[in-house]
């Protein structure tokens, strides 16, 4: 028998949020989380993108919070974007609850001042980057001593060289008594060990390990000269009819061209990569989201923690030399039961890699051709019947 929120501690009010969400059945992780995060011990969560991590910690959190004007969570994120999600996931169980918790979002290479005027309020949760809430701790305008819980997400990407440095002066600057928990698709060795200098005992949830890729989701491959790629998939997209599609470019430049080349044949398209500035990110997701924008184009750092809702299509221009980066990719769409379709546009070179990442994930690719406007199997008939 499965579990209920309920049998996890939490209150009737919560459950009704979830509900309002269309949420009624934890995730594993959330079942192994919620009970022990309501202890207020520290934990290490480790599970893949895509199984509620972010509910795992975000449900004990509102439990545990007061319904005061004062600064009692802090969840360190590495994007601007993961932000912006986990800030949205808070308004909503606000909204739907009788937990009347307010967050506010800290990043860097956005007007401080402005950040400033918003924490005049006392918000209860502070969703933001390591650097930006150090500077503003060290201004004064985070009250760290009175931060009981402390959210790391992403924490294998924040424990890295170029982080950790400030997420310990952040940590030192709260009361020893605080709760830290840290989230992750992956924990390294290296993680652990630095985790364990700032965390009392802390315990390690893991979700059963899952590369099964929903079978809601077909794939499919097209050959193609190296040159042909970008208007390759600008002819997909058209003609497989796609509503909303995800398509990963490796490289700042090769994401321009095919944003240009989109747009100038009318259709709807935006991108992120890393040399995109933060403030259009937003803009750009909140776009895709609503539907304004129906091709976002984006390199996988900065599609890293993105949980877009109703993708129909995921275009590989570039293939993935990772099984594990296919994966991510291509579970983005086929979610919750809908079908979804990936397509990866390779060159010959190429099928070799995709034929590795179809082996390991247990996977067939269906090989088509574009013929007379449609996705058709190939080879085509040699009498050019279908």
């Amino acid at each position: 028998m499965s579990m209920s929120f309920n049998d996890l501690g939490l209150s009737q009010s919560l459950v009704e949020a979830l509900a309002a969400e269309s949420i009624t059945v934890p995730t594993q992780i959330q079942t192994l989380v919620i009970p022990e995060a309501l202890k207020r011990v520290d934990l290490m969560i480790q599970s893949q993108t895509g199984t509620g991590k972010t509910l795992a910690f975000l449900l004990p959190l509102f439990e545990k919070l007061q319904q005061i004007r004062e600064m009692q969570a802090l969840i360190l994120v590495p994007t601007h974007e993961l932000a912006v999600q986990i800030l949205r996931q808070i308004e909503k169980l606000s909204q739907n609850s009788d937990k009347k918790l307010t967050g506010v979002s800290i990043i860097g290479n956005v007007n401080i001042d402005r950040q400033i005027e918003k924490l005049r309020d006392k918000p209860q949760i502070i969703v933001g980057t390591a650097g930006r809430v150090l500077e503003l701790i060290t201004k004064r305008k985070i009250s760290a001593h009175t931060i009981k819980t402390i959210i790391i997400d992403e924490a294998d990407r924040l424990f890295d060289k170029n982080n950790i440095d400030t997420i310990n002066a952040v940590i030192k600057t709260t009361q020893r008594d605080r709760q830290i928990i840290l989230a992750s698709a992956t924990i390294s060795e290296p993680t652990i060990e630095k985790a364990k200098k700032i965390m009392k005992t802390p315990q390690l949830l893991k979700a059963e390990t899952s590369t099964r890729v929903p079978d809601t989701i077909e794939h499919i491959y097209v050959t193609v000269e190296l040159r042909d790629k970008i208007d390759t998939l600008r002819k997909l997209i058209i003609h497989t009819g796609a509503a909303k599609s995800l398509v990963f470019i490796n490289t700042p430049y090769e994401i321009d061209k095919a944003l240009e080349t989109l747009n100038y044949h009318g259709l709807k398209a935006e991108s992120l990569h890393g040399e995109d500035k933060k403030v259009d990110r937003k803009a750009v997701l909140e776009k895709f989201r609503m539907g304004k924008v129906s091709v976002l184009i984006a390199s996988d750092i900065a599609a890293r923690g993105l949980d877009i809702k109703d993708v129909t299509h995921v275009f590989n221009v570039d293939i993935p030399e990772s099984t594990d980066a296919y994966l991510h990719r291509v579970g983005r769409t086929g979610r919750t039961g809908k079908a979804g379709v990936a397509i990866s546009i390779v060159t010959a070179q190429e099928i070799p890699v995709l034929q590795k990442h179809g082996k390991a994930l247990g996977l067939i690719f269906k090989e088509k051709e574009l013929f007379k406007g449609s996705l058709v199997d190939f080879p085509i008939p040699s009498d050019g019947k279908l």
